[in-house]
């Protein structure tokens, strides 16, 4: 255990001096909701952060619906509030688009706010749901992704704001839904060393992941009375179990022993559109996937 603290310990330094002499990288994560980006993809946001790279987080709605006794505006407030400490915690800008909950839809109005976040922020990395999931706000925040995936190039389309030089990379956050076909795990991130602080930000989310969520999943008997009571139960209830498939890809970037032993990890499917990147690239990319064997 304590080789692998002193590991893990080593790829950070060795990863924050090698930002150092390059260009700091730019990651911007689009969810649906004030949380979304959080839980799919919290631990790989403090790592790059940690790391020296900017990243952002946007919610393309304000969240006003997702609760079982509060709405609207007082909601959209608190929401947004918990999003802002959320970023601090994660060390991650955060931004809130004024979407309804509930009620997005793949425009061409909120296809140009997505094209602009990702053009203003210079994005070499864009990562966002899959269009096949549960919910409508997930499905469509993907589709209005793909959809802005060549336009952040072409000059004439939303012509207030440059287009971006060279398209970025699109990737898929992690989920379980397999039609029209399962989630393919092809970068697969360590991040254990980073899981704690990952359930301390996740927990400034307190009407989502006390609340809401456990309401429409009929356990909210099982959330904890005690502050830190309740951190040791999420810090339970998220963790995602890493299935044969993705301890493949975590041999593939880290190397078979190492994999072995990591205990959190999160996923994320290469999208078609964007820069098709090859492994090289993704190392560039991901620079905390170091192979130590």
């Amino acid at each position: 255990m304590l080789r692998r603290i002193f590991l893990l310990a080593f790829l950070l330094v060795s990863a924050m001096a090698y930002s150092q002499t390059q260009k700091p990288l730019r990651i911007i994560m689009i969810g649906a909701h004030p949380d979304d980006c959080d839980l799919d993809a919290g631990g790989i946001g403090i790592l790059f952060s940690k790391m020296g790279h900017a990243v952002k987080f946007v919610a393309v709605t304000n969240g006003d619906a997702g609760h079982q006794s509060e709405g609207g505006g007082m909601l959209a407030k608190r929401r947004f509030a918990e999003a802002k400490e959320a970023g601090k915690r994660f060390g991650v800008e955060y931004d809130v688009l004024d979407n309804h909950d509930g009620e997005l839809l793949p425009n061409l109005n909120v296809r140009l706010q997505l094209i602009r976040k990702i053009r203003e922020w210079g994005a070499d990395i864009v990562i966002a749901p899959r269009p096949n999931d549960y919910h409508p706000d997930h499905r469509y925040t993907g589709i209005l992704v793909q959809d802005a995936a060549y336009m952040v190039g072409v000059p004439n389309v939303a012509a207030d704001t440059p287009p971006l030089k060279k398209n970025p990379v699109f990737l898929y956050f992690h989920d379980n839904f397999q039609r029209p076909n399962p989630f393919r795990p092809d970068v697969v991130v360590d991040i254990s060393a980073v899981y704690e602080q990952k359930i301390y930000a996740l927990d400034a989310h307190v009407s989502q992941v006390y609340e809401w969520l456990p309401w429409i999943g009929g356990y909210l008997d099982q959330v904890p009375k005690t502050d830190a009571e309740k951190k040791v139960w999420l810090a339970k209830t998220r963790a995602v179990p890493i299935s044969a498939e993705a301890r493949i890809s975590l041999e593939k970037w880290y190397g078979k022993n190492y994999a072995a032993n990591v205990k959190h990890a999160e996923f994320f499917e290469i999208c078609e559109y964007g820069s098709r990147p090859t492994d090289e690239d993704i190392r560039r990319l991901f620079p905390m996937l170091k192979f130590t064997n």
